[in-house]
């Protein structure tokens, strides 16, 4: 008996089936099945199943033979030699045209049905009447959420406006804590006449007041500015005084009334004269700056602003305007100027030759801490008074 010799096979020596180089072939070219479909206008199941070498997925066996050779002949193949190998791979025998293996594969028939006892007319078998449908088949359980929803939706903002409306017509009554007073006491079981029941040539009884009962309950009911307009005077209360009933001259006659109010008024005249009333309160004195020599004065107002600043020569004045706060002096030459509060002359403000600040120019202060100056120290203040006294008096 003779060994079998293993020897090692190469790459020619397997054998490769046509499904293995089409879909090599294919790969090659990067086309898929869908790509071979649009190209040949095969269906990919087709395709497929050449590759597979599976006749049973064709309808029609007479065309195998076409779509094996127009495949192969896509992927540069021999058309033959596929067709070949693809028949001795699947078995697959060309049929003849006229043989029943060439046809289109035919389905089973179905078996016969045994008809059944029914009412053609309550439930028909024709296709081309519509089936009854079902009543509840045509509604979703979505629309009936959404339905009650909105339902309710509706019926709450019904709801608020039914209650806004009726808190709004809603009459709240409050207690008062006056009580209401009787106007008249009325006897319920006494008659009151009428005036038609009242016979002929008779007349009705009359109240105090000059109304007859029925006017009287008339009246009750009816105001009397309905009847007759009231006219009432704008002087009223003024022009229906009498003198001779009030005040002090009410135990005069008429003519001693008037003797009394012209003696009253002859006298008011006299003693008024042709005064004019006043209305604003006499000026408080003032401060004035008065320099006897030169000196450089500068006056800051309350909040620090500068009022009046230069040089002053000798019988200059400066009046010091009144503000709500008092104003403030520096003085270069301390002993060149004096202070002038109502008619009297204060001062100076310091020695001479020295620089004076911060001296508060109102009048309970200059007066406070200044003298009165003497006329006969310093006889350029002297002589400046004299001169001023001079411009005011007048020449005879």
């Amino acid at each position: 008996m003779e060994e079998e010799v293993v020897e090692p096979k190469g790459f020619d020596d397997y054998d490769l089936r046509l499904g293995d180089l089409m879909r090599g072939e294919r790969a090659t070219m990067g086309k898929s099945l869908l790509d071979v479909q649009r190209e040949l206008r095969i269906r990919a199941a087709y395709i497929a199943a050449i590759e597979n070498c599976d006749p049973t997925a064709f309808d029609t066996p007479g065309f195998i033979a076409g779509y094996v050779r127009s495949y192969a002949r896509y992927l540069n193949m021999d058309p033959d030699h596929a067709f070949a190998a693809f028949c001795a791979e699947s078995g697959f025998s060309t049929a003849h045209g006229m043989s029943a293996a060439a046809s289109s594969a035919k389905k089973a028939p179905l078996p016969l049905q045994t008809p059944s006892a029914r009412d053609p007319f309550s439930a028909p078998t024709t296709p081309f009447a519509p089936a009854q449908d079902a009543f509840f088949s045509h509604i979703e359980p979505r629309a009936i959420g959404s339905s009650l929803v909105l339902l309710l939706l509706i019926g709450t903002i019904g709801y608020g406006g039914w209650s806004v409306l009726n808190e709004v017509q809603r009459v709240q009554f409050a207690p008062v804590e006056n009580t209401p007073d009787v106007m008249s006491d009325l006897d319920p079981l006494v008659a009151r006449p009428r005036i038609d029941d009242t016979p002929a040539g008779q007349t009705l009884a009359i109240n105090n007041d000059g109304q007859s009962g029925n006017d009287a309950l008339t009246r009750m009911y009816r105001p009397q500015a309905l009847d007759v307009p009231v006219m009432v005077a704008r002087d009223a209360p003024i022009s229906t005084l009498d003198p001779s009933t009030l005040g002090v001259f009410a135990h005069l006659d008429r003519q001693q009334q008037i003797t009394a109010t012209a003696d009253i008024l002859t006298a008011d005249a006299v003693q008024i004269g042709p005064q004019m009333p006043r209305v604003v309160a006499d000026p408080t004195p003032g401060v004035e700056m008065v320099a006897v020599r030169s000196a450089w004065v500068r006056v800051n107002a309350a909040d620090g602003s500068v009022i009046f600043e230069g040089i002053m020569e000798a019988g200059d004045r400066y009046a010091v305007p009144a503000m709500e706060g008092p104003a403030r002096l520096r003085v270069g030459e301390s002993g060149s100027v004096y202070f002038a509060v109502n008619g009297q002359h204060y001062g100076p403000v310091g020695p001479r030759g020295t620089v004076t600040s911060n001296v508060e120019l109102s009048v309970d202060h200059l007066t406070a801490t200044y003298s009165v100056a003497n006329l006969e120290t310093d006889t350029d203040l002297a002589r400046t008074v004299a001169e001023a006294r001079a411009e005011t008096t007048p020449a005879d």
